[in-house]
Formats: structure tokens, sequence, C-alpha cells
């Protein structure tokens, strides 16, 4: 049985009308709503070679069908390759300028730390689509110092700050017996940085560390728990963090009336490892558009089979990335979504350009 454009074309009028009204869709709708130019009988009988092939459903006793998930990654696939043609997209550039105008009021806020940035960027993907958004901390497996700043907190007490080239800013409270004036940390703070900036502790070579030990006489202790801080949190992969936002979206959607589904999902949201799970390279990527779309059964956590997911990585270098995600029910509007997170990694990946170049 071939699968002819006009079956394609009447799929995809199932899947708009199914995404936009959560109704079982009948050929008599196709035929009133699309000017096919195809009777009612017509469209049942190419109906019926969709639902023999897979690609339709027929829930229960409705005389409508529904989209399958195997439906709905052919629709999703034409999509993405007619994104990747596209020359000129008016629709894009609409949702596009609604993700930039929030971004640019978030970045005129003076903000140098990318946590902030991430949970504002989940905000605004959720507040624009409606689902949920989920978006993870830049990370790299060859992360380095950007900056680090001693200060004092008590008589017992140092705060060390530590930025890296990712823009993961740690703080760790370092106690000792006695710990150096203001002036002093000040000092070690700038050998700290003379030392170790764009490098890491396990690199450095043994006239720096003669240097910083120079730097810290009579504080050895406090140089020894500042290197070993610092090499925590560029090693420290695990400690990655997940924003998420708008996870109470999903109960507008039908699909999850029933309390035990919705509980399930909840819980799978809350932790972070399934979010980060999730976030990682899946099938489904289109390497045209650097979009990823998991949809259905697809998914490999069992929790989120009656989802899909959208989602591409924003990068602040060659080795930098972070995940950006939308999850919704499988009856998601594609476009919208794939529309919205394009344009908010390209203003994230300007955003964090301007980050790391000093500019506000």
């Amino acid at each position: 049985m071939e699968l002819n454009e006009r079956k394609i074309r009447i799929l995809e009028y199932i899947i708009n009308d199914y995404i936009a009204t959560a109704e079982p869709v009948g050929s008599r709708t196709i035929a009133k709503k699309y000017d096919m130019g195809l009777s009612s009988a017509t469209i049942r009988n190419e109906m019926s070679d969709l639902e023999e092939m897979g690609y339709i459903l027929a829930p229960h006793a409705s005389a409508g069908r529904v989209p399958s998930d195997m439906g709905y990654r052919l629709f999703v696939d034409r999509l993405l390759r007619r994104r990747a043609q596209a020359q000129h997209q008016d629709d894009v550039l609409n949702r596009e300028t609604d993700a930039l105008r929030f971004l640019e009021r978030v970045i005129a806020r003076n903000i140098n730390q990318i946590d902030y940035l991430m949970r504002e960027t989940a905000k605004a993907i959720s507040l624009l689509t409606k689902y949920t958004a989920v978006v993870s901390e830049a990370v790299s497996a060859g992360d380095r110092v950007g900056r680090l700043q001693l200060m004092p907190l008590d008589e017992n007490c140092v705060l060390l700050v530590t930025v890296t080239v990712s823009r993961k800013v740690k703080n760790h409270s370092i106690r000792a017996v006695s710990i150096p004036g203001y002036e002093e940390l000040i000092n070690m703070s700038r050998a700290l940085n003379t030392e170790l900036i764009d490098a890491t502790p396990a690199g450095l070579t043994p006239a720096a560390k003669k240097r910083l030990k120079t730097a810290f006489t009579g504080y050895e202790p406090l140089l020894t728990a500042v290197l070993s801080a610092v090499t925590g949190v560029l090693n420290d992969g695990a400690d990655q963090q997940v924003y998420t936002s708008g996870i109470k979206n999903i109960l507008a959607f039908p699909e999850f009336y029933d309390n035990s589904k919705a509980r399930a999902l909840f819980e799978a949201l809350e932790e972070r490892d399934y979010l980060k799970l999730l976030l990682e390279e899946s099938a489904g990527r289109n390497a045209a558009t650097d979009v990823s779309v998991v949809i259905g059964q697809e998914n490999a956590l069992l929790e989120l089979r009656d989802c899909s997911i959208v989602k591409t990585t924003y990068r602040l270098d060659g080795d930098v990335s972070g995940g950006i995600a939308i999850i919704g029910p499988t009856r998601m509007d594609y476009s919208q979504a794939v529309s919205v997170l394009q344009s908010m990694a390209k203003h994230i990946n300007s955003a964090l350009r301007a980050l790391e170049e000093g500019k506000d």
C-alpha cells in the first residue's frame, strides 16, 4: 500500500485538528474544513488505509481517528525537513520576536550569572508555549577556571567564589583556625587568578605552585582547601543544575486528567537525574535544524510515554553546552515548540557570548 501525497495531506489535517481540539477526527470533518476536492467517502477510504498502515488509530468506539506515535513521527520529520529548507518563515519570526524581547529584558538587568538566565529562559519558554520547560546548566568535560575570589565571612571562615568558563558559579565556605585579613585575601585572590585562570589545579607547574605557596605564606592549609574546592567544581559534572518551569501546565491537557498518570509524570519531573537523562541526545535529532523530537513510546522513561519532548542545545563555546527541552502531550503543537526552542537557543547563545565578553 502506497503512502502517497494525498494520504500524507489527510494525515496532517487529522494531526492539526486533533492538536487543536483533542477530539477524534472524522472524514466528514476533513471534507468540510479542508478544500481537498474529495468526498467524505473517499477521505474515509484513505483514512482506513492510514489506519491499516499504523499512522492513525480508532480510540474506543469513536467514529473518528487520532494520530499514532508513528503518524506523529512522519508529521514531525516532514515538518523539520520543511523548516530546514525554508528561506523565510513569518510565523517563526513573530515567535522569535516574543522570545527575543523577553531575553533582552533579562539581559538588560546586568545579569552576570548563567543560573539566573537559565531560570528566566525556562520561565519564558513555559509562558510562550503553555508546556513544561526544562533547561540545564552549561557544562564541559574540560571546564576551566574563569575567576576566583576569597572573602572573609567571620574570624574562622573564608568564602571562596569560583566562576568557571562555562559560567558555573559555586560558593564554598572554608573554615580555618585563623584567616588572613581583608587586604591579604585580596592579594591571595589576585595570585589565584594569575595562576589558575583558564587552567586547572592539576595542571599547575611546579613554579606556579611555588608562587602560590609564597602568596599563602602562613596559611598553607587554606591554599590546600582552596585548590581542593576548585578541583571539585571543575570535576563535578554530577552537580549540573537543571531548571524547570510550567510543570503544572500539564494538568491543562485532558490526556493527564487521570490522577495516577499525572502523579507519575510529576514525580519524574521532580527528579534531577530523570531531567538530565531526557536532555541527553537521543533518537530523532535532525542535523539540519539541530532539534531532537522524541515522541511517546520513543521515550526511554516509562513515565514520559504519553509525552513528546522537543529539545536542542545551547553553546558557550565549542565544548561547553547545556540543554533546553519542551515537554507536552504527544498532541503537541510541534511547529510552535520547534520555533520557540530554536529561537531561544539562538538568543541564549548570543547572551552567553555577551556575558563572556563582559558586556551588559
